[in-house]
């Protein structure tokens, strides 16, 4: 039987997806060029914040698998006691470090670009993976799964999947914010 716990994973999971289409909507007719236009010093262009996507999902991914297979043990001897499924948006809390993602840098640039439809595959991709490490795992054993990060603290794999997600809609809101800045239009869609 399903209970709240199972719905939240899911409901991360169907978030993930809606997030990520949302963000291919708002690219939509966007040129080569558009994709590539870095909009000044230092800072990504569209293209670059979508790898950056894949990249940091990915390496994620990676950091819950081997959280997994190490501390699962423990998420047994501790399977009964309460957990929490819920986070605030970390990127939104006052002077949280949002200048770190060269850690995660994106493999195509402006100097080694690839199309649009490679990065969208890509990162569709990388979002199934994560999908599948979710997909199918006891929820209770997820929320006491934990790993650390210097500046969140303690996360559960739960906590960590809905950070991820948090992350990947900064990431929509910069891709806005870069076309805004640039003056790419967006697509109109009929009602």
């Amino acid at each position: 039987m399903e209970n709240a716990t199972d719905n939240i994973v899911i409901s991360y999971l169907d978030m993930m997806d809606q997030q990520r289409e949302q963000l291919f909507a708002i690219l939509e007719g966007l040129s080569e060029t558009e994709l590539w236009q870095v909009p000044g010093e230092k800072e990504w262009s569209i293209g670059e914040n979508l790898d950056h996507l894949r990249v940091i999902n990915s390496s994620m991914l990676t950091i819950y698998k081997m959280t997994w297979l190490f501390l699962l043990p423990l998420a047994k001897v501790r399977y009964d006691q309460p957990y929490k499924v819920d986070i605030d948006n970390v990127y939104k809390r006052p002077g949280f470090p949002l200048n770190t993602g060269w850690i995660w840098s994106p493999k195509y640039t402006p100097g080694k670009p690839t199309t649009l439809d490679v990065l969208k595959e890509n990162l569709v991709k990388t979002h199934m993976e994560v999908r599948n490490f979710f997909s199918g795992k006891d929820p209770d054993y997820l929320g006491h799964v934990s790993l650390y990060d210097p500046v969140m603290g303690w996360l559960n794999l739960i906590k960590a999947l809905r950070v991820g997600l948090y992350h990947d809609d900064l990431h929509r809101e910069q891709i806005q914010e870069v076309k805004l800045r640039l003056g790419i239009s967006s697509p109109v869609h009929p009602d």
